[in-house]
């Protein structure tokens, strides 16, 4: 049986007539167009000496054929290696240096380096990618369930990226799971306005749609105007709680302006329980908040039917077991074992193994609490990780680069509550006392912007336990309504 995650996308794999994308410049591609589409990408990257396991890395703004690159990747069996827009020259060699892709897709301004064949893309589409499109190529490469499908990187404590490699099986049985436990239909409309570099905008939003058959209508980028624009002909929109909180300060968000939505979700970042209540509010919808991961795609959430309880994320997913580590019933760090979990970190099988528990359960790092009903409250997470506008931030990345600057003898990076981003980077050093603006430039010039620091400050001593360890708690606590009004 072929297992390909292609496959289960029956609209396209029928060649439906029916609408699959709508862009914002009122075009829209069937779903056979969009097989069309596809075919010819698979055909493209066969030409150019892609082969099965192969991986193609990405960095290109989101359009529909994009999409339909990724799609091809799947067609033909390459691993699809997407990579976020905002990242520095520095963090995509490392990304390239450790995948080895055989072949990588830039935007034409794009200046990185590529140690392998390069075509490009641009905003619009268009590109040595879009030109050297022919003959489609029909042949649906077969894949068993456990063959990569798509590598995602994601940091750690150790501040070094790695590859979380997920499979064909990972992205099915996660997108089914989802469709039956937010009662997708064909006859949704997904409002889509996340980035497709991301697990949530492509392996959630996307394989949803694309395996239900459900129109998409597909938005560059977000923006609330635009949103309230479209949302009028939609029936469903994932969003993070940044999204939420911009359309809470728009006037255009009224109950009338949603009235044929049927579901509003929320994730990649903590939803704010005063955001959560003012929007139901304001709309009559309770958002539905879930929780995933990069490694394990989704695992949790607060369930269509019956209570959604701000601060919690719902119980896990049907076929996915959840647990804490501390087995006591307080807080620990939460384990999960399921077909959505990852095949491990690409290269990396000394940490693999570290990242699971002997009896097969992912060690996810965060700290949660789990009541007698099932449902999951999120703490904290053991390794300090950020979450800024839905991006994860890993402190020790920044802390490296701040520590190797003229004067900073120490920093601490830590998340403090931001009614935008839901958590903002915020910088704590000790040494000589330097311009803020001169340390954003320095910054910004080595890492992508969202990993920036929003606020630089210089104490004296940063606070440390007995065993010397700086206490992060504790600067989170002193700062924590730093951004408050």
């Amino acid at each position: 049986m072929n297992e390909n995650l292609y496959c289960t996308f029956t609209a396209l794999t029928d060649k439906s007539g029916k609408t699959a994308l709508r862009l914002p410049d009122d075009t829209s591609l069937s779903f056979a167009d969009l097989d069309h589409l596809a075919a010819q990408m698979a055909g493209v990257l066969k030409s150019r000496g892609v082969k099965v396991g192969d991986r193609v890395a990405v960095k290109v703004a989101k359009t529909a054929v994009s999409l339909a690159l990724y799609l091809g990747c799947l067609r033909m069996g390459a691993i699809y290696l997407p990579m976020n827009t905002a990242y520095t020259q520095d963090e995509v060699a490392y990304i390239l240096g450790d995948a080895k892709p055989s072949l990588v897709v830039f935007d034409p301004q794009n200046t990185d380096m590529a140690p392998c064949p390069v075509l490009h893309l641009d905003a619009q589409g268009k590109g040595s990618l879009f030109d050297a499109l022919g003959t489609p190529d029909e042949e649906i490469i077969g894949r068993d369930k456990d063959d990569i499908a798509a590598i995602l990187y994601t940091s750690g404590t150790t501040g070094r990226p790695k590859g979380a490699m997920l499979s064909h099986g990972n992205l099915s049985s996660n997108a089914r799971t989802l469709c039956e436990a937010w009662h997708f239909t064909a006859n949704d409309v997904l409002l889509h306005g996340l980035p497709i570099f991301h697990a949530h905008g492509l392996f959630v939003a996307v394989n949803m749609a694309l395996m239900m058959g459900n129109e998409t209508i597909f938005l560059q980028n977000f923006n609330a105007e635009d949103l309230l624009t479209y949302i009028k002909d939609a029936t469903v929109y994932m969003g993070v709680p940044t999204h939420y909180v911009r359309l809470l300060k728009d006037p255009g968000l009224t109950a009338d302006s949603v009235a044929n939505m049927r579901l509003f979700i929320s994730g990649s970042a903590p939803l704010l329980p005063e955001h959560f209540t003012a929007f139901e509010e304001r709309t009559g919808h309770r958002i539905l908040e879930r929780y995933g991961m990069t490694e394990t795609i989704m695992n949790c959430s607060n369930p269509y039917e019956g209570p959604r309880v701000p601060g919690s994320v719902g119980p896990a997913l049907p076929g996915i077991d959840a647990r804490l580590s501390n087995k006591d019933g307080a807080v620990g760090v939460l384990e999960i074992r399921g077909p959505n979990v990852f095949q491990g970190y690409w290269r990396k099988p000394d940490i693999t193994t570290q990242a699971f528990t002997e009896d097969g359960y992912f060690i996810t790092g965060d700290l949660a609490e789990i009541d007698n009903n099932g449902r999951i409250r999120l703490v904290g997470r053991a390794n300090d990780m950020i979450i800024s506008g839905g991006f994860n931030v890993y402190p020790l990345e920044v802390e490296e680069l701040l520590n190797r600057m003229d004067g900073i003898e120490e920093s601490a990076v830590i998340a403090i509550p931001h009614e935008d981003f839901g958590e903002a980077v915020v910088a704590v050093y000790t040494g000589i006392e330097a311009d803020e603006t001169a340390l954003k430039t320095q910054i910004k010039s080595r890492l992508a912007s969202y990993k920036t620091p929003k606020r630089f400050i210089h104490v004296a001593d940063l606070p440390r336990n007995t065993m010397g360890k700086v206490e992060k708690a504790k600067l989170r606590l002193t700062y924590k309504n730093l951004f408050q009004d």
